[in-house]
């Protein structure tokens, strides 16, 4: 059960690739759903066994690479942490496989997007249930493969097009440091397996290497190499620019890339590492500063967009912040918690827009919306308790796993760990705020639709709208029924040894002063209210507002120009190089030296040459007699001998 959890997707993926054009679009549907739900069954069984029976193991497959002192095994690796991430993966993709089947039902090339949602969720299960650092990178780079298919999957639109290869190249980007990451383990350890690292580790904490005459220790270097390509596949401040042009795949992919699997990567690894970690208290800084900036940079952003697939985009890069700054605080536990409860709500939100979408005729700018409660009740409620659990409203998933996480970067007691905090208490405000902004313009108020366009308006059939009612489900329940588990008084026997903590900061987060527990949940009421005044009450306020401050609100709303710093930074200097390279060394030296100049130089001999036919006979015979004085002339000299 444990290999075929794993491997089910894959053979939906063949199967529904190589034959789903052959054999139709039912075909390919049923063979890559039903794999993924038994998956997803089977995941919930391997959770309970593991994580609350206490059965970890490792289930050797084959040895994979065996090369001089390199020996690599294809193992996958059972503990705790790996059950959790088995189960949400399987769960959030098994609704999306499902929900695919209604929302893409029109689309030509159903067998091919199928089998790349099944070869997708193959890559993120081989990526967490990995034993080594060289079958993780296998699977960090197969998301990434499969991100850059599905982003592009539209492939007659450009946007789609420059979408897939901007995902593509920041991701290599990060993805760089990761490999070198990698690399930098094996010298120092000698060996690329987790449990045969993590064992070495303390022996080597505090040793340093001379790098350009400095001394720099061995175990933060590594681990700051590896949280580059962690900021990369997360999203994180820097390098978070693909994630917001990923919207132009189809929403089932935002979904599916966006909640529960690719941007979760990144802090799935450094979680996976914490015995590395945690004897590198500098890169633990670094990732709690990278991580609550990121917060709220994307939470500010998310305030202005328009596009309501855009506003859940910044709000994943928002989310993902917290993972990462509560990881920085050494809260590995929490990190995981809203890892999981966030992919039950933002996928949610995601296929709820993806409804709205669906019911408008495939518009998604918000100010084309409004009123639509009455014509989507059904999707509007759902969308209400993604976004109540995403504010973090007591009772709701989010409330929960949000909530511990900004009490441990209080508890911390550093400097950084209340950076955090505040900067995590602005960023609940936010959340709440562009939250119900979107609810009040999507289904609220009066429509702002054309009147044909309002008239056709309608729910979604029940195969969009059945996988919505599992995940709201998760958005409500899962943080009651997992708190005490995952972050309460079972916690230590829940994790076992799949996350090692030197410092139990979550023990101490939950002494910490009830204001500091309650501060959130009254930033979110007056998020909540404050949309209310501003798009309900008052709906021309926004307007003047945003005139006011005009220079503010078009540094937020063009994303603080990160696009535009890097296309003047990067990009045109490299189309420039690259159309210098071009023109004057490919066109100019090598092909004029080399291909076109020896064409142009045989043309001109032969041109000349063809010049010497003249086709007068007293020529011929003047170029016969010049060559006969020629021979005689060689033959008297003797040149012959």
């Amino acid at each position: 059960m444990f290999t075929a959890t794993i491997f089910l997707p894959l053979l939906g993926a063949i199967i529904a690739g190589f034959f789903g054009n052959r054999l139709g679009n039912r075909f390919a549907q049923l063979v890559s759903v039903l794999p993924m739900l038994a998956s997803a069954v089977f995941s919930c069984v391997i959770l309970f066994w593991v994580g609350f029976q206490g059965q970890s193991q490792t289930i050797h497959l084959f040895t994979w690479i065996d090369v001089g002192t390199l020996e690599i095994s294809w193992a996958l690796r059972f503990d705790t942490l790996t059950a959790v991430m088995v189960f949400v993966v399987t769960v959030v993709s098994a609704m999306v496989h499902v929900y695919s089947i209604g929302y893409m039902a029109q689309d030509p090339h159903i067998p091919r997007f199928m089998a790349y949602l099944s070869l997708f969720t193959f890559f993120m299960l081989a990526l967490v249930t990995a034993d080594n650092f060289v079958q993780m990178f296998f699977g960090w780079e197969g998301v990434g493969l499969c991100s850059y298919l599905l982003i592009g999957f539209w492939f007659q639109r450009p946007s789609a097009n420059a979408a897939a290869i901007k995902a593509f190249i920041v991701n290599r980007i990060g993805d760089f440091g990761f490999m070198l990451g990698i690399f930098g383990v094996f010298y120092a350890f000698g060996s690329l397996d987790f449990d045969t690292v993590f064992d070495a580790v303390p022996g080597v904490a505090g040793q340093s290497f001379n790098f350009l005459g400095m001394n720099v220790d061995i175990v933060t270097t590594l681990c700051l190499l590896l949280f580059i390509g962690a900021m990369g596949k997360s999203a994180q401040i820097g390098l978070h620019t693909w994630l917001p042009d990923a919207m132009e795949g189809p929403t089932p992919v935002s979904a599916l890339i966006h909640a529960a699997t690719m941007v979760t990567a990144g802090v799935f690894m450094v979680v996976r590492l914490s015995p590395m970690y945690e004897f590198a208290p500098i890169a633990l800084t670094v990732i709690v500063f990278v991580g609550a900036s990121t917060a709220f940079f994307a939470a500010t952003i998310g305030l202005t967009q328009w596009d309501i697939k855009r506003v859940i985009a910044y709000s994943t890069c928002s989310q993902l912040g917290y993972m990462f700054f509560a990881v920085g605080v050494g809260a590995y536990p929490a990190a995981i918690f809203h890892l999981m409860t966030h992919a039950f709500f933002k996928a949610l939100l995601f296929l709820g827009s993806g409804s709205v979408i669906h019911g408008m005729h495939d518009e998604q700018d918000m100010r084309r919306m409004g009123g639509l409660f009455p014509k989507m009740k059904v999707t509007a409620a759902l969308m209400w308790i993604g976004s109540l659990s995403l504010a973090g409203v007591p009772l709701f998933a989010g409330f929960y796993s949000k909530d511990i996480i900004l009490e441990s970067a209080f508890a911390a007691h550093t400097g950084m760990g209340l950076y955090a905090y505040w900067l995590g208490i602005a960023v609940a405000l936010m959340t709440a705020f562009y939250s119900w902004r979107l609810l009040f313009l999507t289904f609220h108020g009066k429509t702002r639709a054309d009147d044909q366009t309002f008239d056709e308006v309608h729910e979604s059939p029940p195969v969009i709208i059945a996988p919505l009612l599992v995940l709201a489900l998760g958005a409500i329940f899962s943080g009651w029924l997992a708190v005490e588990y995952f972050v309460g008084d079972q916690m230590k026997e829940f994790w076992g040894g799949s996350i090692l903590m030197l410092n139990n900061v979550i023990e101490e987060a939950h002494h910490v002063p009830d204001w500091v527990v309650w501060l959130p949940t009254g930033m979110a009421a007056i998020g909540i209210a404050a949309a209310w005044v501003m798009y309900m009450a008052m709906p021309g306020l926004p307007k003047q507002l945003a005139t006011a401050i005009r220079p503010v609100y078009r540094f937020v709303f063009r994303k603080w120009y990160f696009d535009e710093l890097y296309d003047m930074i990067f990009v045109r200097p490299s189309f420039y190089l690259g159309h210098g390279l071009w023109k004057s060394g490919d066109g100019d030296v090598i092909d004029g030296v080399g291909p076109d100049g020896i064409a142009a130089a045989t043309r001109n001999i032969a041109g000349r040459v063809g010049r010497m036919q003249s086709g007068y006979l007293y020529h011929y015979a003047f170029a016969m007699l010049i060559g006969i004085v020629g021979f005689a002339t060689w033959f008297l000299f003797g040149f012959f001998q």
